[in-house]
Parts: structure tokens; C-alpha cells; sequence
């Protein structure tokens, strides 16, 4: 089916699940869970296929954020069981009001309609995008990357099976053909057809469609994520935090790329961060992550020196930028000029200083001696996420089955007029 068909098909199922119980909705989500599990020789299969085709092409941190295995898979599952337990918002009453002439107003929850997102090459998008889509009573077009068609593909059809076996239309999961280019801008640009656009991607595809999108469009980030090592801070739970913010999964849009540390520890702290991140990781066989340094961190520790462009770059790499600042301020300073408005981190024993911190550092996830990387739907609490917005307007951050809403207002009367 060309791009516009599956549009057109995709409005037209809209009532089918505007008219679907909770129950309904949750038997189908535990069936979808099933029907990957089910399918996973057949996902795996496709998989393999993609990362053939991607190998050479591509870093090795990108092939293992397209890579699938059963574990990934079961995860997959276990993240749609997860939204099947949530309480469902649509309907929800979020406010009543009682007038004097005797009108009562309801702020009811509703699901948007359509919603499309475009993505890169993350399989198990395929599957979080279509289980809060479904839970939140909204109809998904989705539209992978080329090198994750083939896996998003089986995935789409494993989850349209369940659908299928539950009793709903195949046409609530939708995947779009073609990977071009056209096919993104026939998205950008579908009025009356798409009424909220997520892209979910690097820092190109999220500016092409906040540049050129013509329906609603969610900005979703980039995340050059800072960690700052306060004077105040336990070394110890520094390394520990920096260590799993980088190295545990350096492809993703939560893991750090600039670690910031005070100058009256700097000293003391930079040789261990060298020894951890790069010294005893080539010791053990695992890839060394390359320090950047301005000028302060480089007259303490090797490394290599920092560009102009190394303080604003989402590596997705073991690649790190190391600053040295002399204050608090100065940390809450160099953030406001360069970060994303992601995910931030402060360590430190000081509660005021963490508290300034969280106030200064305007981001969507500001957190004090943890790792960015619990900036996620599944981490959260909200099942697993659309999405992460950076943008200040509805919504921002991790983005659930409440951020997958509207709401419109509902007003009973007994005869007034005005």
C-alpha cells in the first residue's frame, strides 16, 4: 500500500478503537505480548538479515541499538504486559466544574486520533509505539529506518496478529512501505490525515520535521547529557554514576556525553574517571572510552583534546567531554549553554547545592546522584515511552499513555441558554 492509503486506512479505523472497552483494549495488548513472543524465530530471523545489511555501514554501538535477541524480545513483551496493567486515561475525568446556572463541566481525557512516528533504527520502538498508541485509544502509523525495516516489519506483523486474535482491526498497527524520504515528508505534511507527529531520532530527522511539519509535532531531543561531580561529591558514587551513564548503553539518547567537575576536586577525581573509563576497560578487553578535554582537564590527565563542537555533540559513542568549572554556578552556566534539555545529573552531599541545580538546569529530567540513564517510559512508570520531549509545551519528557491524550470539555444542562 502507498503511504496515503495506509493513511486513509488508518483514519478510517479510528472509531473501531474510539468504541473499544479497557478490556478490550488490555486483552488485545496481552495478546500482541503473545504474538511477539510467538514470532520471535521469525523476528530474530529478520533481524539478522538487517544487521547483515547495516554491518560495515554503521558503528558497532549503532548495530547493537538495531540488534535483537530473545532477551530484547521478551522485553518487548514484557513492556506491552507492563501498559496492559496501567489504568486507562482515556475517558478520565480531569476536572468538574458546577456553574450557578446549574451546567456541570467535565474535563474529560480523549485519544488523539492518528498518531505517526517516524524513528531510526531501534526495532523495539515498533512495539512500544504500538502498545501505548492502542492503550491510549489512538490509531499508529509508524515509519521505521531502512536498516530496521525487515525487523520492524515481522514485529508490525506479530503485533497485528494479536490484534487480530483479540477481535480489533489489523489497521489500529500500521507501518509505513517506504523508507524514503517522500514517505517522511507525506507524513509531515498529511493535515486531516495525522494529528500528532512524534519523530524519535537523531538530531537531523527531529529537525527536518520541527522545520517542516505542517500537522502537530512533538519536538523530542537529542540528549547531550551533562553529569556534573560537585566539590562536595563522593567520588566513589561519581565513578559509578558516570561509569553506567556512558559506558552502559552509549547508543541511546539518555547516555552522558560531557562530565563537568568541580575545580577544588578535579585533581583527585580526573585520574580515577581516566583509570575507569579508559585505562581499565582496555585492561579488560572492553572499548576504552576517549576522554575530550578542554584545556583544565588535559593539564591533569592524557586524553585527547577538546574541539570547538565536542561541548554540543551527541556522540553515541565511548566518547566523553571533560570540563573543569570552578563553581556551581559555573556547572548550571555551561549547561544552560549547551545542553539539549534532556537529562542532567548532579552529584553531590550537599542538598543545597542540588537543590540550586535542580532549579537552575532546565531540562526534562534533572537528577541528583543518579544515572541519566533512568530517563525512560519503562523506568519511570509509565509501561515504556513514545518518546522523549525536550520541548516546554504539552508534554515533555518521557512520553506515556497521559502524554498520548487531549482532553475536551463535556457540559450537561437541564435546558439553559444564555
Amino acid at each position: 500500500m502507498t503511504t496515503q492509503e495506509i493513511l486513509r486506512s488508518a483514519r478510517t479505523a479510528c472509531p473501531a478503537l474510539r468504541c473499544a472497552s479497557q478490556e478490550q483494549k488490555d486483552a488485545a495488548l496481552l495478546a500482541m505480548a503473545d504474538s511477539l513472543w510467538a514470532e520471535r524465530d521469525r523476528i530474530l530471523a529478520a533481524n539478522a538479515q538487517d544487521l547483515e545489511a547495516a554491518r560495515g555501514h554503521i558503528s558497532d554501538v549503532m548495530l547493537d541499538r538495531l540488534a535483537l535477541n530473545e532477551d530484547r524480545i521478551a522485553g518487548m513483551a514484557e513492556g506491552v504486559r507492563q501498559v496492559a496493567e496501567l489504568p486507562d486515561p482515556v475517558g478520565r475525568v480531569l476536572r468538574t466544574v458546577e456553574r450557578p446556572n446549574g451546567l456541570v463541566i467535565r474535563k474529560v481525557s480523549v485519544p488523539m486520533g492518528v498518531v505517526a512516528i517516524i524513528y531510526e533504527s531501534r526495532p523495539n520502538v515498533t512495539s512500544d509505539a504500538a502498545a501505548l498508541a492502542l492503550k491510549s485509544g489512538n490509531v499508529c502509523v509508524l515509519r521505521g529506518g531502512k536498516e530496521a525495516f525487515r525487523s520492524a516489519n515481522a514485529i508490525t506483523e506479530a503485533i497485528r496478529a494479536g490484534l487480530e486474535q483479540a477481535g480489533l482491526p489489523r489497521e489500529l498497527v500500521n507501518l509505513i512501505q517506504d523508507t524514503s524520504r517522500q514517505s517522511a515528508r507525506e507524513l509531515m505534511t498529511a493535515n486531516g490525515l495525522v494529528d500528532l507527529l512524534i519523530p524519535r531520532g537523531g538530531a537531523g530527522l527531529i529537525r527536518a520535521c520541527v522545520d517542516n511539519a505542517t500537522v502537530p509535532c512533538v519536538e523530542t531531543g537529542t540528549g547531550i547529557c551533562h553529569v556534573y561531580v560537585d566539590a562536595r561529591a563522593d567520588l566513589d558514587m561519581a565513578l559509578d554514576i558516570i561509569d553506567n551513564a556512558k559506558t552502559s548503553r552509549p547508543s541511546v539518547c539518555n547516555a552522558e556525553e560531557v562530565c563537568l567537575v568541580h575545580s577544588a576536586i578535579a585533581e583527585a577525581f580526573l585520574p580515577l574517571l581516566k583509570r575507569r573509563l579508559a585505562d581499565s576497560r582496555a585492561a579488560a578487553g572492553l572499548t576504552p572510552v576517549e576522554l575530550r578535554l578542554d584545556s583544565r582537564a588535559a593539564a591533569i590527565v592524557d586524553g585527547t583534546p577538546a574541539g570547538e563542537a565536542d561541548f554540543d555533540t551527541e556522540f553515541l559513542d565511548y566518547i566523553l567531554a571533560v570540563g573543569v568549572v570552578d563553581s556551581l554556578e559555573g556547572a548550571a552556566a555551561h549547561i544552560a549553554a549547551h545542553s539539549t534539555g534532556h537529562s542532567d545529573a548532579i552529584v553531590t552531599a550537599d542538598p543545597a547545592a542540588a537543590a540550586y541545580f535542580a532549579a537552575m538546569v532546565d531540562s526534562a529530567a534533572v537528577y541528583w546522584n543518579a544515572s541519566t540513564r533512568f530517563t525512560d517510559g519503562g523506568e519511570f512508570g509509565l509501561g515504556c515511552e513514545i518518546g522523549i520531549s525536550t520541548q516546554r509545551l504539552h508534554p515533555r519528557g518521557p512520553m506515556g499513555l497521559e502524554e498520548l491524550c487531549s482532553y475536551k470539555y463535556i457540559i450537561t444542562g437541564n435546558g439553559q441558554i444564555r
